[in-house]
């Protein structure tokens, strides 16, 4: 090195060779460190706008939006019956049954691996609890996002049903018995949403291939559905009927509901839903028999069913990012 501090043949002063530090005139953060609170909501809000695809391009709005305008589509057809000066054609406790079905097996599929899937495949979980996050409370959020989802794509429908029902009724319509049942129909998609809520995040978060995540969530909703159904068919007696009214030229007979047809609805989380409904006191029927002296069954199994997804949810991230 030379007396001027020069590295011979490199053209490099001692401080150059040291490295110098610029200076490029970034902002630097001075404002408050948001905690574990803060994170949580953060990750819920963007949780609750990717279930919709806001914030994403118009390809990813493509199935909310047609799901949910095929969810309002009965109660908007209501409106114009009863405006019409027909009874009322959609019922709150049941909504247009298979309507319900076929619409959110396909959001479920489509929706739930958006939420968890996308964070899998990229590997950024390890970010995520980088920070104050507590590995339980990064599934904690995505529930309870898309739950919130599950209940707007459900109960916005029956509050359209309701006003319709109510402003196009001449007369008013019977407005205590309309909120009746409103109440009643609102605490049977609150069931809908927090049972498909779990059960698609839980089966979406087991694979990070998207494709994947939304064909086992689509099969295990059809193939359950359809086999109850088949179960169902198989186990009456056409054969076998009582009497419902006293012996009379009015004598009406129904067939009897065997005890395979009570139980043929355990199998589906939609029938197990609706199961509740009836042991709780629906008198409209569904599209299954009544559960009967059977109704504990379905109640039991709805507890099983949630606990068991939300369970599977919170083991796999309590391994996730670890892999």
């Amino acid at each position: 090195m030379s007396a001027d501090g020069a590295y011979p043949g490199s053209g490099l002063t001692t401080a150059a060779a040291g490295g110098v530090i610029h200076d490029r005139g970034y902002r630097r953060y001075d404002g408050p460190r948001l905690g574990r609170a803060q994170i949580v909501r953060a990750l819920g809000w963007h949780s609750l706008r990717s279930a919709f695809g806001i914030g994403r391009g118009a390809k990813a709005k493509i199935v909310p939006v047609i799901a949910f305008s095929a969810m309002c589509l009965p109660a908007i057809v209501n409106a114009v019956t009863v405006a019409r000066g027909g009874a009322q054609v959609v019922s709150y406790g049941t909504y247009t049954f298979a309507l319900r079905v076929v619409v959110m097996t396909i959001f479920v599929a489509v929706q739930a691996p958006e939420l968890v899937s996308r964070d899998l495949r990229s590997r950024v979980l390890p970010l995520y609890f980088s920070r104050p996050l507590r590995r339980r409370d990064y599934p904690a959020a995505k529930y309870a996002a898309f739950t919130l989802a599950c209940l707007i794509m459900v109960e916005i429908p029956l509050l359209l049903l309701y006003l319709g029902s109510i402003v196009s009724a001449k007369g008013g319509g019977g407005v205590w018995s309309q909120t009746e049942g409103l109440a009643g129909g609102l605490a049977v998609g609150a069931a809908w949403a927090v049972l498909m809520a779990a059960i698609g995040l839980a089966l979406a978060s087991l694979s990070a291939k998207r494709a994947y995540a939304t064909g086992a969530i689509a099969i295990y909703f059809f193939l359950t559905w359809t086999l109850a159904q088949i179960i169902y068919s198989v186990a009456g007696n056409p054969v076998v009927a009582h009497r419902v009214v006293p012996p009379g030229p009015a004598a009406v007979f129904v067939p009897a509901v065997s005890t395979g047809q009570r139980l043929a609805g355990l199998i589906s989380p939609f029938s197990v839903v609706d199961g509740v409904r009836q042991w709780f006191g629906g008198k409209v029927a569904g599209p299954m028999a009544a559960p009967g002296h059977y109704g504990a069954a379905y109640g039991v199994m709805f507890l099983v069913l949630l606990a068991a997804s939300l369970a599977i949810l919170a083991a796999r991230y309590r391994r996730a990012g670890t892999e």
